[in-house]
């Protein structure tokens, strides 16, 4: 099991964070902690600082100032302690289709270096968890949408993270198929403490599933609490409404780097380690 942070503060916690390319501050200043065993929302528009924040909390990206620690590591100065701690959804999937799920569950318990015995626990829980059990020797390819999403988070969480970030994870799925996939989060959530860190553009879901959220936007953090308390602060009647009043109405083209390209280099890293 991996090591925890004894120190009994948060599990996430940014301070004076910047990223700066060239003249241009993607992320300016931020400051953040999440609780352990929280679930928090960040959430911007495209291009508000969002994936660069999270680049450098998943040691992918280096700050240009300012410090944070995951599970009270350094993610700049311990990237192997860092990344232990952490399981990671992307929003564009990263599975091998042409594997089968428990291969796909074994492929990762290699990168992980997870013993081969508590590999095979491991797996069949998760499995049985997310309901894919019974289809673990189907490809990937056979999957829906929704089961590809479930085997995607069983298999972040194979290496006993203390974190799990989620991208957009109900993306494209049904209600139905939502609603179990946050069932089963919640569950690990509440059994297994595990902190959420979470990021989406459907706004009735953080409303729903969210203990604090925070606003992003043009790389600053302009507002966070819970989803009641800013609509409150704002005269909303709702999470979405509150948003919009913080940040505007303007179309925002997307940020110049996507998810696509961090999980492919994410996923680079780990097999390069």
């Amino acid at each position: 099991m991996i090591a925890v942070n004894s120190t009994g503060g948060a599990m996430i916690e940014a301070k004076n964070l910047t990223k700066q390319y060239g003249k241009i501050k993607a992320v300016n200043n931020i400051s953040f902690a999440v609780r352990h065993g929280e679930i928090f929302a960040f959430l911007g528009p495209n291009g508000a600082g969002k994936t660069t924040t999270i680049k450098m909390l998943t040691t992918l990206s280096k700050p240009t100032s300012g410090t944070m620690t995951l599970n009270g590591f350094d993610p700049v100065r311990n990237q192997a302690a860092a990344r232990n701690s952490f399981g990671i959804v992307f929003q564009d999937p990263s599975l091998d289709e042409e594997l089968t799920a428990y291969e796909n569950m074994v492929l990762h318990g290699v990168l992980y270096n997870i013993p081969k015995p508590v590999q095979s626990q491991r797996i069949e829980m998760l499995l049985q968890l997310m309901q894919l059990w019974e289809r673990k020797n189907d490809q990937v390819k056979k999957y829906s949408g929704g089961m590809k999403r479930r085997l995607e988070i069983a298999r972040g969480l194979l290496h006993l993270p203390q974190i799990l970030f989620l991208d957009e994870p109900t993306l494209g799925l049904d209600p139905q198929t939502r609603n179990l996939l946050w069932k089963h989060i919640r569950e690990l959530n509440q059994k297994e403490g595990i902190t959420v860190f979470l990021t989406t553009h459907i706004m009735e879901e953080a409303e729903r599933v969210a203990d604090t959220v925070a606003v992003i936007d043009h790389g600053e953090i302009i507002d966070r609490g819970s989803p009641r308390e800013l609509a409150k602060r704002t005269g909303a009647s709702s999470l979405e409404e509150a948003f919009l009043s913080l940040t505007g109405k303007t179309i925002r083209d997307e940020g110049p780097e996507t998810f696509r390209q961090m999980a492919g280099q994410f996923l680079r890293r780990k097999r390069l380690k």
